[in-house]
């Protein structure tokens, strides 16, 4: 054959398995057998093989992947991908309808409802027909370059027949998924290998598009929904359900039903109905997205600075359902804590099929009545925790099941090890106290002090872990560092009826993994012990502040924090302004809290004045000795602060203004003092190292010759440019991970939470943002994309003085 024969054949199956591809993954109507579709690839492959100059980029053999990337790259889109607002109440969607009649007033307004689909937005880029370009939306503008990885998905045309395609660019957006049916599958494949299941199917899709080596990715069941456009060379349809149908017409995958609408009321009849059919398409949904028809009146309402005006997406409640509960069993822990598990009926909720979920502790069953038998309320919380949250009392048992008692249930002994339990009188938890030997919670320590923010062992999370501690090969988590490649090479990570060894590979991968930890830093040895309420944060603090984890062990900085917390409390019972102070006329007030938050300062400092008048003479002189040893505390307080601050503690102090009393009398200030170290942390810590436990791990510790240094920087002299601020992370990052933009925020003084409050200054947002950017926008707490966050660190340069901050913020 020679090259211009074989160029029409090439040209000739090409065009076949596309329009196949097309019929199976698009359309759902397969025109040929799977026989023949191979028979088809495979005369390809063979082509290209004695060809290979024909396999171009387009060519489906590229479908398949190619060599392992070392990284991505990143691209811009050539027009921004905006996220929209969002609402949970159909009142608010009435209320955005008339937000943009008003905008665009005497207008006839038309809507267009879709399905939100509940995966990863992506910008695929055309150039004269041929895809060419795949990225991630980034932080908006730019994105990661996953090109070779979104070619892998078979519903992603590689060429597209476009009329007076030369020389034109096409951006189309759209979200890619894995298939509700595609992730059970692949949960059970990974579950069967040892290996841990995935989350849900957004993150399962998120991950593998995140995936170096494309030739993973390809087996992965990826799909992808088209629902709009970006940058468009030439003509284009005025309305949004037309362009729908151009795409649809050019061979993408689009929504398999929208709605168009006329009024507010149209709207939530269409979500309604939406909800209704959701559960029947191959992918999970949130929501609907609600938009403007026609393009002109979209451009006439206008942008705000992060999202259209012309459209908003409404999210549906967290999806429940009902199911039996069978039983309830007891999970141990990592700390001994003894919590409840529902064992249910299997229940298919929100993507996956449900068979157990959490019952918080004992006092939750108590709450809510919860009986072995009962049917219950299933409600996956932000559609991937699912949780009991209600019993069905009218489907209860006639013959009425008994109410779940832990001790009796428990006999009073742990159900991994059968040691002694008790109930922790500060909390409503039940805990072993068998900590050394409890095998449950050494494999809950295993997997804590192995994850990625701590130690980072890769492959000892799960069944490892758990086969380890079965085999008596390890005992406690820093036996990890004693095990050898050919011992743990032959450990039998299946049962004994089937048999399934670790292999050296995996081995080996572990032991270089626990060597690389042996000289991890002192802030993630902090977090890798699994001290209660010593996190990300504390830990990193206490590593700035100390050389090695023997200083911490007796810490003097420790020990001044309990001291300044207990001297703050003590400030507060002495205060006039605090309620178990209050005067005589305040306590005669029945409906005291609402007194409080009506007060306005002018009617309190009359209350005030008015109070201290009708003190007899005793009361007045027992309210200034009060004032006095406020004021003796308050400086004890001022002078740990001093002394804290000048160790390198971050702290924050505020105070509340005086009060004044009477004619002359002013009430010291009520100091609210808060550190990056807080109270239970110093104190678990303290206490950890004063047991035996504590002692044995740090002799444990020398003897391994792991001795963790710490960074024991001296105080700034100079504020950095985050000092002070707090940070809260979420959604996935273009180019930095979660651990690089802590460290980041931390090296420049600010501090990283978990959750959004209104102490919180900044929201770093990546990708996939979920409920932490809507409590965000809902407290007008400051959001920053990656490239703003970078541009703040690169702005300010090295650390400048406090008074210079305010210019950034």
């Amino acid at each position: 054959m020679t090259l211009k024969e074989a160029k029409a054949r090439h040209a000739k199956l090409v065009e076949e398995i596309h329009r196949h591809d097309h019929a199976y993954y698009t359309l759902a109507q397969p025109a040929i057998s799977d026989r023949d579709y191979d028979r088809l690839y495979h005369d390809l492959l063979d082509l290209e093989k004695d060809f290979p100059e024909l396999a171009m980029s387009n060519s489906p053999s590229q479908r398949v992947g190619g060599e392992p990337l070392k990284e991505f790259q990143q691209v811009q889109h050539l027009v921004p991908m905006l996220s929209l607002d969002n609402t949970y109440s159909q009142s608010e969607v009435s209320d955005f309808v008339n937000r943009v009649q008003k905008l665009l007033p005497d207008e006839k307004l038309e809507w267009v409802v879709e399905p939100k689909v509940d995966g990863v937005a992506i910008n695929l880029r055309y150039e004269n027909g041929a895809f060419t370009t795949g990225a991630t939306r980034g932080d908006g503008t730019t994105g990661d370059d996953i090109t070779v990885n979104l070619k892998t998905i078979r519903s992603i045309p590689l060429k597209i027949n476009r009329s007076g395609a030369e020389n034109s660019i096409l951006e189309v957006r759209g979200e890619v998924f894995m298939t509700k049916t595609g992730f059970e599958k692949l949960n059970a494949e990974r579950k069967a290998a040892g290996e841990p299941a995935f989350a849900n199917p957004r993150n399962s899709a998120a991950g593998s598009l995140k995936q170096l080596d494309p030739k993973l990715v390809a087996k992965r069941p990826l799909d992808i929904v088209i629902y709009g456009t970006g940058k468009v060379q030439g003509e284009l349809p005025q309305n949004h359900d037309e362009v729908l149908a151009w795409l649809k017409s050019l061979g993408f995958k689009t929504p398999e039903k929208i709605w168009l609408c006329k009024s507010a009321d149209e709207l939530i009849a269409a979500i309604d109905e939406l909800d209704k059919v959701r559960r029947k398409f191959v992918y999970e949904t949130d929501g609907a997205v609600i938009k403007l028809n026609n393009f002109a009146q979209r451009e006439r309402a206008g942008f705000t600075a992060k999202a259209p005006r012309w459209a908003i997406a409404y999210k549906y409640a967290a999806e429940q359902g009902e199911t039996k509960l069978k039983d309830i069993t007891i999970q141990v822990g990592r700390t001994g804590a003894l919590t409840p598990v529902a064992e249910l009926e299997p229940i298919f909720l929100a993507g996956s099929t449900i068979s157990r979920a959490t019952l918080h502790n004992e006092d939750y069953l108590k709450l809510k009545d919860i009986r072995i038998g009962d049917t219950v309320v299933i409600e996956k919380a932000g559609e991937v925790i699912p949780a009991v949250v209600s019993v069905v009392k009218e489907k209860r048992p006639h013959l009425e099941p008994p109410q779940f008692d832990f001790s009796k249930h428990l006999k009073g002994k742990c159900p991994a090890c059968g040691g002694e339990i008790a109930r922790d009188p500060e909390f409503s938890v039940w805990r072993c106290l068998n900590i050394a030997g409890c095998p449950a919670q050494s494999v809950r320590r295993i997997e804590f002090m192995a994850q990625r923010r701590a130690l980072d062992i890769e492959g000892l999370g799960g069944v490892v872990a758990e086969k380890l501690i079965e085999r008596g090969l390890v005992k406690e988590p820093l036996d990890l560092f004693d095990l050898k490649l050919e011992i743990l090479g032959k450990l039998n990570i299946g049962t004994d009826d089937e048999p399934r060894t670790l292999g050296k590979k995996n081995a080996t991968k572990i032991l270089d993994a626990l060597q690389r930890a042996k000289s991890a830093p002192l802030s993630r040895w902090l977090l890798a012990l699994g001290v209660p309420s010593v996190g990300e944060t504390t830990a990193y603090q206490l590593a700035q502040i100390h050389k090695d984890l023997h200083e911490v062990s007796r810490s003097e900085v420790l020990q001044q924090c309990l001291s300044l917390y207990e001297r703050v409390e003590e400030a507060k019972t002495l205060s006039p302004d605090s309620m178990i102070n209050m005067g005589p006329i305040r306590r005669e007030r029945i409906d005291k809290e609402k007194i409080l938050e009506s007060e306005t300062d002018d009617t309190k400092q009359e209350r005030l004045k008015t109070e201290i008048e009708l003190l007899s003479g005793k009361e007045k002189e027992e309210w200034r000795q009060r004032i006095e040893e406020q004021n003796k505390v308050n400086e004890q307080i001022e002078e740990l602060v001093k002394r804290l601050q000048e160790a390198g503690v971050v702290l924050k102090v505020e105070k509340k203004e005086k009060v004044k009393r009477g004619s002359r009398e002013l009430a010291p200030p009520i100091l609210e003092v808060t550190a990056d170290i807080e109270l239970d942390g110093a104190r678990n810590l303290l206490r950890f190292f004063e047991t035996s436990i504590g002692k044995k791990i740090l002799k444990r510790l020398d003897t391994l010759g792991i001795c963790p240094k710490g960074a024991a920087k001296k105080p700034q002299t100079e504020a950095l440019v985050f000092s002070g601020k707090i940070f809260v992370l979420t959604g996935t990052l273009p180019t930095l991970s979660r651990d690089k933009a802590s460290e980041l925020i931390r090296d420049a003084g600010g501090n990283v939470t978990g959750s959004v409050s209104k102490n919180t200054n900044f929201l770093l947002a990546g990708e996939e943002a979920g409920s932490k950017l809507d409590k965000a926008k809902e407290l007008n707490v400051r959001i920053l994309t990656e490239k703003e966050f970078l541009e703040l660190l690169g702005t300010a340069g090295k650390p400048k003085p406090a008074t210079n901050q305010g210019s950034l913020f």
